[in-house]
């Protein structure tokens, strides 16, 4: 790292900030790109509306008509797209900087499993509403993430443990979520398969405002964390030396993961691949060592935005859902990486 990339900031009142210029510059242009998608993709569909008029109306100044297209119908879905993006960036990031292994996604661990098999429990044994399964998937993401944790404990919670742990707890669920669609009756089943696709279709405010909160109360703990995050990542002895109180923050900012991807899946289903993808590329980005939190928040933000619009431009509203795009992008990413890391010999 070279000393024009990090300058000291200081404040009025005296206070002295250390800023990465690289991942400042990469924040800024991924929020630029995020809000950009996000003002075409409100203006794309069966009544497309110029991105002026998109942006008119969202201060108050369209007619009635695109008052209504814009704040009733499509603003709450790319709000949620934004939201659910964000937070499954997040939440990838934080696994993989506890578990210290690329690997250690939500994916990869089974929380999507987890809240898929409690919004399966929800459809398939007591036929409930949407509210209900929403509630149904964030409660099956905390008992799965609980199971982890307590699984991997053994004097501590430690990287490769954990994500062997998650594995096997993900083949599990995964097998109890094919026992439950055998079980379903075929409109059940139906509905249940479109659910594990992922997908932001139908998203209105109901599910914007849990989101938002959720994310007003775990963002700030998240980052007030990150100094801590970023000293374990040297190892446990040393953030012991550091002062750190390791297993109380882990269990911390694991909980705050798992309550970020519940969420996030509870809201849209199992988006696949944002959450393994978004930190890696944003480090990538940035160039910087340590969890990127926020980098990997915008990150995931962008990525689920734009393969909403990229599903929307190629096959029209609601003809793809976009867990099946983020499906297709995270395969050729790891199909690149895997290629990437065997010609520099490191697999």
């Amino acid at each position: 790292m070279t000393t024009t990339r990090i300058r000291a900031v200081r404040t009025p009142g005296g206070l002295s900030v250390r800023l990465d210029v690289r991942a400042f510059v990469v924040v800024a242009l991924l929020l630029v790109t995020a809000l950009t998608a996000s003002v075409v993709l409100i203006g794309t569909g069966d009544f497309p509306i110029p991105a002026v008029d998109v942006l008119k109306t969202l201060v108050g100044s369209g007619n009635a008509s695109q008052e209504f297209i814009v704040n009733d119908l499509r603003l709450p879905r790319v709000l949620v797209g934004l939201l659910v993006g964000a937070s499954l960036g997040l939440g990838g990031a934080l696994f993989q900087s506890i578990s210290r292994n690329p690997l250690g996604s939500p994916d990869v661990l089974g929380l999507g499993q987890g809240s898929t098999a409690g919004a399966l429990i929800m459809i398939v044994l007591f036929s409930g509403s949407a509210t209900q399964v929403a509630l149904g998937a964030l409660v099956g993401g905390l008992v799965t993430g609980l199971a982890i944790y307590l699984l991997a404990w053994k004097r501590g919670v430690h990287g490769y443990r954990l994500v062997l742990v998650g594995i096997g707890v993900s083949a599990i669920v995964t097998a109890v979520n094919g026992y439950l669609l055998t079980k379903a009756d075929i409109v059940d089943a139906a509905r249940a398969v479109v659910w594990m696709t992922g997908s932001l279709g139908g998203r209105d405010w109901a599910q914007v405002w849990p989101l938002l909160i959720m994310c007003a109360v775990l963002v700030p703990l998240v980052l007030g964390n990150a100094r801590a995050l970023r000293m374990m990542e040297m190892g446990d002895d040393v953030s012991y030396a550091l002062g750190v109180r390791v297993e109380r923050t882990r269990l911390l900012l694991m909980l705050a993961a798992v309550l970020l991807t519940a969420g996030a899946t509870a809201a849209a289903g199992p988006v696949g691949f944002v959450a393994l993808t978004a930190p890696q590329l944003a480090r990538r980005l940035t160039r910087s060592p340590g969890p990127n939190l926020v980098p990997s928040m915008c990150m995931g933000a962008t990525l689920l935005i734009v393969a909403d619009w990229a599903s929307q431009r190629a096959f029209g509203a609601d003809q793809l859902p976009v867990g099946v795009v983020t499906g297709v992008l995270g395969g050729i990413y790891l199909l690149w990486l895997l290629v990437t890391e065997r010609k520099a010999g490191r697999i």
